[in-house]
Parts: structure tokens; sequence; C-alpha cells
């Protein structure tokens, strides 16, 4: 099956949201509909950026995924432009 991931840059958090929460929200939004395979944060460039890795049959199905995964963080904090990559091979293609 082939593995996708979102990137989604991380910006202010809304009122009352704990920083170590936007990890395990996106996990588990992703979780709903996809098998996740592994989340991280990371700083690139002085800014915040989460990417979930999970697994999805075509790039349609893991669009509406990325999507659903999006939605969530923005409940929790203010996001940049996201992007949705894919696995082929050892090299990861951009499709959103």
């Amino acid at each position: 099956m082939p593995s996708f991931r979102v990137i989604i840059p991380v910006g202010r958090l809304h009122a009352d949201v704990s920083a170590t929460s936007i990890e395990p929200a996106a996990a588990a939004a992703t979780a709903e509909l996809a098998t996740v395979e592994a989340t991280s944060v990371d700083v690139v460039s002085r800014e915040a950026r989460l990417t979930v890795r999970f697994t999805a049959d075509r790039s349609a199905e893991a669009l509406r995924v990325a999507e659903h995964t999006v939605a969530a963080v923005q409940l929790l904090a203010e996001t940049g432009s996201w992007r949705l990559t894919e696995r082929v091979g050892g090299r990861w293609f951009r499709r959103a």
C-alpha cells in the first residue's frame, strides 16, 4: 500500500491549546481514515512543521485524509500552506 505524508506548517496556537496536544490530535484525525505510520514535529527555517505519514490506496483517498488532518489541526492552531507527498521507490513526490 502506498505511503503518503501531509506536512503542515504550524503557527500561533489558539487560546488554551497546549503545544504538546497538536501532534497527537493530528495523528488521531488521520487514524480516523487511514493507518498512521509515523508523526513528527520539526523546525525548518524557524518554522514548526508537523508531518503525519500514513497509508492509502490512491492519491484521491490520501488527499481526503490530508484535508481531514489539516482541518483538525486548524481547530487548534494557525496553519500555513500544507502539502501532500507520496513515496515512490526511495523518493517523495508532491501530490497536493
